[in-house]
């Protein structure tokens, strides 16, 4: 019999996984953080994307954890719904199911889913989202940027706290890259994972994109489970090898239509009544061996 897909449990529920594409520093620098596994919705409509992430987190103490993330452009960050992950997965599981019906050997279901200086940084977005205490910047001087990063940690009541040196490096490869805009995403962790709402941020870009060096100053290995959406299959990919991607299923199409219920945002990112690619792709790692970002169109 044809197994279904199996991703509602494994994206959404996902006991002990951890959390998405993000840099992190312990308040308690003697605190280590742990990331076995990360999880994202990515839309992109060649050029817009949607990044809906969840966050699950855990560190060997209690601590609080800055978290950093660098985009290409300015995001607009809202809260989102770890729903939209299982109702996109029901879509899959829904056209998986179809082809099984009609005998079609693509019914294979997925097991796995600053004349005074100018400012180091300018602030264009702060907000509490729930347990997230998230800032939005700009990075206005790259040789500042961490004195600056270190201040706000002071302003954070955590004492003694600087940037690893690991960190400074890959923040400053995104910076050398023309990565100008970063958010920050203050957690309070423990030793139990424990999984909050999903945040999801929305900004310009040529090019589909995942940050993935940033999490190399992580430990351990990572599984990263990606639902990905675009008008159609991609294939250049200039950063992140595609050789190194497994493809959970087979490619499905689907119509907008059936991501208005779903997400306004992501059926917004396509036109009305478009045919939309719907896939989801697995990368293995360990952290620290992420040298290039996903990148592709």
């Amino acid at each position: 019999m044809k197994r279904c897909v199996l991703l509602t449990l494994l994206i959404v529920l996902g006991a002990g996984l951890a959390r998405a594409d993000r840099g992190s520093i312990p308040f308690d620098p003697e605190v280590l953080v742990f990331e076995p596994s990360q999880r994202a919705i990515i839309g992109w409509n060649g050029m817009e994307e949607v990044l809906i992430l969840t966050t699950d987190l855990y560190s060997s103490q209690p601590t609080k954890v800055l978290e950093v993330l660098p985009l290409p452009a300015e995001p607009e960050v809202t809260e989102s719904d770890v729903q939209v992950f299982e109702d996109l997965t029901e879509i899959i599981n829904s056209h998986l199911r179809a082809w099984s019906d009609n005998g079609d050997s693509r019914s294979q279901g997925v097991e796995s889913l600053a004349e005074a200086p100018a400012p180091a940084a300018e602030v264009t977005f702060h907000e509490q989202i729930g347990a997230h205490d998230i800032t939005v910047f700009k990075v206005l001087d790259q040789a500042r940027f961490v004195a600056w990063v270190e201040a706000y940690l002071a302003e954070q009541n955590a004492e003694a706290v600087t940037v690893p040196e690991p960190l400074k490096q890959v923040v400053g490869e995104y910076l050398a890259d023309g990565y100008g805009w970063f958010v920050f995403d203050v957690v309070s962790l423990d030793s139990e994972p424990v999984t909050n709402q999903a945040i999801q941020y929305r900004f310009e870009s040529e090019q589909l994109y995942y940050p993935l060096r940033i999490t190399r100053t992580e430990q351990g290995d990572t599984t990263v489970d990606l639902i990905i959406l675009t008008p159609n299959p991609l294939a250049e990919f200039p950063g992140y090898p595609m050789h190194k991607i497994e493809l959970m299923h087979d490619l499905i199409t689907v119509n907008n239509v059936e991501l208005e219920p779903v997400s306004q945002d992501l059926h917004g990112l396509f036109p009305p009544r478009q045919d939309v690619t719907l896939r989801i792709w697995q990368i293995k790692g360990q952290l620290n061996s992420f040298t290039h970002d996903l990148l592709a169109h």
